[in-house]
């Protein structure tokens, strides 16, 4: 779940790719009676700038289970996910900064919090058992 930079630096491998399963924190899944089933699959590349920068292209792929959000009935969906990160090098003082990516230490880029934020950004906001389910029948 790491990319270790400086080691592939040494190596002159500037490009690359990566592929790993990935058991999220329990709590991950925002959607009342539902959870993250099984191991999320993580797949990318990445690409090593001059200066320390480092673009990771990066994809999750996992499956929400849990209850209909509107009739409570067993539902599934699976979610494929992309996104593009900038990993930047550790500055000074990094508290001014108002640069949206993530820093890392010159040495090795651990994903996890990537990929836990891509999880959480990715989820629907409800879970339907069908497409158009219309809740629970209180017709009777």
């Amino acid at each position: 779940m790491e990319i270790e930079v400086r080691k592939l630096n040494a190596r002159k491998q500037y490009k690359g790719s990566f592929s790993f399963g990935y058991a999220p924190p329990a709590d991950c899944c925002l959607i009342p009676l539902c959870s993250v089933d099984g191991e999320v699959k993580v797949s990318g590349s990445y690409e090593i700038e001059e200066d320390g920068r480092v673009f990771v292209d990066l994809t999750v792929v996992y499956t929400i289970t849990g209850k209909c959000s509107y009739c409570l009935s067993p539902a599934r969906k699976e979610i494929v996910f992309t996104t593009e990160i900038l990993y930047d090098v550790t500055e000074k003082d990094v508290s001014d900064s108002d640069d949206d990516h993530y820093i890392y230490d010159g040495v090795k880029i651990d994903l996890r919090t990537a990929v836990d934020d891509a999880i959480l950004i990715s989820q629907p906001n409800i879970l339907l058992c069908r497409e158009g389910c219309k809740g629970i029948d209180v017709s009777n």
